[in-house]
Formats: structure tokens, C-alpha cells, sequence
């Protein structure tokens, strides 16, 4: 792509453009069905503007497309189906920027351009993403590298994008909470946009989890900036090319329950975890490794959250009432006012019926993730949220449910048999470090 809009200005005339496009759809749906009492099918208005939408925030990507990319992911019933659909070709189908561009910023960014710094380096992206794109260079010192370089002007952009953004969601979303929303998406694209964070959190998380089961990249500092991020290359295959190799069910399991144990392994008294489970950041390695990619979507959840969240799993299996009450309270799932009683309870039961769907490979002691009624059930689930008027839950569901859905859906996909014991007393030992789970 040779034109890249990185003024604020440039993109708002795109943001614009898009918006009027959908409100311009809506508003014939709306006239057909009420003026003219004609009923009409939404599912082709909502996919006619999700294209609308997808076409935009792919020329804008920054943080139009990291919106994208966390609307194919989304599992909160929310959204119609047919946005979730076409938004997801934005994980894999993201344009790479012109190699000119490419040569300028490492010039700007490390001093000199990328044939002066590296033996070898690859104008052309292998993955080109919302923030940023990678390329494969190699080094005297560190060998084989993957080098990440941000587009023009993300971060400086990111609190325009997000206004312009949220008018245009208002349109399809209806809640108090878009605001909450939005601010907890604008405080981790801040941090994603941060290179030099991103690479601290690499060390860390080698420090933490690299083993015999688990490998990180290494941050490579004296080749990085907050723009330009340079670190040692995985080698291996992502979900979908390692899948097409159809692997026997024994090596499907074993990368499932690695996911499995990634994911829990972090259950720990820094409630950190990597909050980008999709396919794409993770790498299944001959060695038998899972490899872990990008660091740049960190969750460092509050206390108060973070514990209710895993109460939830005891709570649940106990068939609990009183205290899910509280804690759906304490988590903003319910509200505590008479005004709200008979919608709350509604949230209630559905929560509560989720929720005991959601736990059900947390009890036994092995559960197979090849079982298409499940996976249906909790679709089913999910699109039953859309019968409410609002969303509602806390700010910080967004990257907790959806990283467990993330899980989950790779899961689904490996069609994998994972062994549940060792997390669910990780999860024990974890509630018994404070005393009282109900406060």
C-alpha cells in the first residue's frame, strides 16, 4: 500500500466517510421497516456495513484496526454475527506498507537504514498487523531476528481515532458503558504502542514461564526503540498452517494442554497475563515447544477483579446463589438498585447459566474439546446477550473473557483432550491466598 493517512486529519476524513456510509444503511433499514412497514432480513445490513467498516479501519489500521481485530474475537454476544465474520479477516489480512516507508523509519528510529544495521534484511513484511509489521533480518551478533516496526503516527493518534471510532459503534452498540469501554481499549493501545514496554514485558514473562514447555522471543534493546522493536526469531507454524498438516490427536493434545497450562500458569499474585489469545501469537515449534508471541497487550488486572473473577469457578460449581449475587455485584454485572431489580434478574440467571456452561471443563479431571455440542452451547450462550438492551460487567472483561475465549476457541479448533488437575489446584491454591473470597 503506498498511501499511508497518518495525519489526524487525513484519517478523519476516512473515519467520517465510513461513519455517514453506515448511518446512511441504517437509516434505510429503519425507514423500510417503519414508514413503509416493510420487514427486511438485517443480517445483509449488517454485513453490508461491517464491510463498510472493515474497508476503513484496514486503510487506517493504528487503532481503527486494532478495534477490528478485537471485534473478530469478540464473545460477548454483543455484536452481530455478521460483523464478527468479516472483522476477522483483519488478523490475517492486513496490506503491508510500502518498502519506502519500511526503509525510512528504521533510518528515523535507529539512526541508519536496515541494510547499514543487518546482514540481511527483508523489505517485505511476514505479517503485517494493526499496529505494526514484521520483518526477517539477520544480524552478526544475534542471528536470525524478527523486527517489528510501528506505523506512522499511531500513538499520536489514538485518542482521535478512539472519539471518531466510538461515534460510529454508538450507531450499532447501545450502553452507558461505551465510554468505560473505550477508555480501558485506549489504556492498553497506549502500552502496546510502546515498544521499549513490550520488551521488558518479553524479558519477564521469559524470566516467569520459559521451560522445557514453554519459549519467548528475547528483546534485543541496542536494535529497539518505542517504534522499532528487534528480538530473536521463533521458528514454527502458526494454528492454522500447523493444522493443515493434519497432526495426529496425541500431538493435538499436546499443544492443547500446553495452551491450557499457559493460560493457568498465570493465575499468580502479579494478575499479569499476555490478553492477545488469538491463533496468530502463538507458535507450535518441532522442538515441542509453545512458542509465545507479542508482548504488547499486557493486562495487569486489580486486585478486587482479578480475585472475583476466579471465585467465580467455586462459586459456580457450588450452585451458590448467595454468593454469586455478591460477586456478580462486586464484577458490575448486576446493580445494587430497585430501579434495575427485574432486568438485573434477568442478567442473573443468564450469567449464572453461562457461567455453568463456560466451567464445565473445570469439572473433570480430563475434558475433550472435540465436541461440537459444546462448542454450539456456548455460541448459543453468547448469542442469547444479545436479547439485552446493553452490555454490562466491568471494564476489565474485555481482555480477561476475552482471553479465556480466545483459549477456548484455539481449543475448539485443535479439537484437543486437555487434563484439568493441575490448573484447577493451581486456581485452589491460588483462592486460598486470601481468606475470605466473599469480601
Amino acid at each position: 500500500m503506498d498511501q499511508f493517512p497518518s495525519s489526524k486529519f487525513e484519517r478523519g476524513k476516512i473515519f467520517t466517510k465510513a461513519g455517514l456510509k453506515v448511518g446512511t444503511n441504517y437509516a434505510k433499514h429503519h425507514l423500510d421497516r417503519v414508514i413503509r412497514k416493510k420487514e427486511t432480513d438485517s443480517s445483509d445490513l449488517h454485513r453490508n456495513n461491517a464491510n463498510e467498516l472493515y474497508k476503513a479501519f484496514t486503510q487506517l489500521r493504528g487503532t481503527a484496526l486494532k478495534i477490528a481485530q478485537s471485534i473478530s474475537v469478540d464473545n460477548s454476544g454483543i455484536l452481530p454475527d455478521e460483523f464478527i465474520h468479516v472483522m476477522s479477516q483483519a488478523q490475517y489480512k492486513v496490506p503491508p506498507i510500502n518498502p519506502v516507508l519500511v526503509r525510512t523509519i528504521i533510518k528515523r528510529e535507529l539512526g541508519d537504514y536496515p541494510e547499514n544495521l543487518f546482514e540481511s534484511f527483508d523489505l517485505h513484511a511476514i505479517a503485517a498487523a494493526s499496529i505494526g509489521q514484521v520483518h526477517v533480518a539477520h544480524h552478526k551478533d544475534f542471528g536470525k531476528v524478527a523486527v517489528k516496526i510501528q506505523y506512522p503516527n499511531v500513538r499520536e493518534t489514538i485518542q482521535s481515532d478512539l472519539k471518531m471510532a466510538k461515534t460510529i459503534f454508538k450507531q450499532v452498540v447501545k450502553s452507558a458503558q461505551t465510554d468505560s469501554y473505550f477508555e480501558e481499549i485506549r489504556d492498553r493501545l497506549i502500552e502496546e504502542t510502546d515498544y521499549i514496554l513490550e520488551g521488558n514485558s518479553m524479558e519477564t514473562f521469559h524470566a516467569t514461564y520459559a521451560s522445557d514447555f514453554f519459549e519467548t522471543p528475547r528483546f534485543i534493546s541496542s536494535l529497539s526503540t518505542s517504534k522499532v522493536l528487534t528480538m530473536t526469531f521463533l521458528e514454527g507454524k502458526h494454528l492454522q498452517e500447523y493444522l493443515q498438516a493434519e497432526p495426529n490427536q496425541e500431538e493435538r493434545n499436546h499443544y492443547g494442554q500446553l495452551l491450557w497450562d499457559f493460560f493457568h500458569n498465570q493465575i499468580n499474585e502479579s494478575r499479569t497475563i499476555h490478553a492477545d489469545a488469538h491463533p496468530g501469537n502463538y507458535m507450535f515449534m518441532e522442538n515441542g515447544k509453545l512458542g509465545i508471541l507479542d508482548f504488547g497487550c499486557m493486562k495487569h488486572f486489580p486486585k478486587e477483579f482479578f480475585d472475583g473473577y476466579m471465585s467465580a469457578l467455586p462459586f459456580h460449581d457450588n450452585n451458590d446463589d448467595a454468593h454469586l449475587h455478591k460477586l456478580y455485584k462486586k464484577l458490575e454485572l448486576i446493580r445494587s438498585d430497585d430501579e434495575h431489580a427485574g432486568v438485573d434478574e434477568s442478567f442473573y440467571t443468564f450469567f449464572k447459566s453461562f457461567g455453568n456452561t463456560f466451567i464445565r471443563p473445570y469439572k473433570v479431571d480430563s475434558f475433550s474439546f472435540d465436541n461440537p455440542e459444546y462448542r454450539q452451547e456456548i455460541s448459543d450462550q453468547l448469542k442469547k446477550a444479545t436479547s439485552f438492551k446493553e452490555p454490562v460487567g466491568s471494564r476489565h472483561f474485555l481482555y480477561s473473557t476475552r482471553t479465556h475465549m480466545g483459549l477456548y476457541n484455539m481449543l475448539f479448533e485443535l479439537k484437543a483432550e486437555i487434563k484439568t488437575k493441575q490448573s484447577i489446584q493451581k486456581l485452589t491454591s491460588y483462592l486460598d491466598t486470601f481468606a475470605d473470597i466473599e469480601s
